[in-house]
């Protein structure tokens, strides 16, 4: 029974970016001009409330909808890897702040202030900020402590090196932004499709 649950959160942890993903490429396309007016521009200025100010547009449900989603498989995927390392005895803390970083994800909900206003910042915005903030401060730390983890386990230690790997990419990429910020979302997306596929199959 365990491990069946075990598969079903790693079925998530595969899921849950690959439907992030298609929902920020489709729904850059559709609300182009939308994203152009709050003065996004997808390699001069890729950061400017985007992918957030996907969700103020006219198909913004859809983006809103695909934060909530992904934040909820991001959770159970953390629940089941969480299970699967305690099964290892291994340390479990990084797959439990995964958790925590699915909870952020889905407090992306919120909806976001455009940077270019004329109106106060709302308190839905102060909120969608501090849950990015949450988010980087959860998905960074479980990334590390799970690279660890890996690293004490025969059939995970190449796992191990590939977080590494993608952490040296990615934290530069999320501090720097800009076109980089691009990387470092292809590169975390990789990282959990890597971990749910192994997760997959050692269940």
């Amino acid at each position: 029974m365990k491990n069946g649950l075990i598969k079903f959160a790693a079925f998530a942890g595969l899921i849950g970016p690959i439907a992030l993903s298609v929902a920020l490429i489709v729904l850059s396309i559709l609300e182009y001009d939308f994203m152009r007016s709050l003065r996004w521009h997808p390699i001069n200025a890729p950061t400017t409330d985007w992918p957030s100010g996907l969700a103020l547009g006219p198909l913004g449900g859809w983006m809103s909808a695909t934060f909530v989603l992904s934040g909820l498989l991001i959770g159970l995927f953390g629940a089941g890897l969480r299970q699967h390392l305690r099964y290892l005895q291994s340390p479990t803390r990084g797959a439990a702040l995964l958790m925590w970083a699915g909870a952020a994800m889905a407090m992306l909900v919120l909806p976001t202030d455009p940077t270019y206003r004329t109106t106060p910042a709302t308190l839905a915005g102060n909120l969608h900020d501090l849950a990015y903030i949450l988010l980087g401060l959860t998905l960074f730390p479980a990334m590390i402590l799970l690279a660890r983890a890996f690293g004490k386990i025969p059939l995970w230690q190449w796992h191990s090196r590939a977080t590494w790997r993608i952490l040296a990419l990615a934290i530069p990429a999320f501090i720097f932004k800009g076109v980089l910020f691009y990387g470092f979302l292809i590169g975390v997306m990789a990282w959990f499709i890597l971990v749910a596929w192994r997760l997959r199959a050692t269940a």
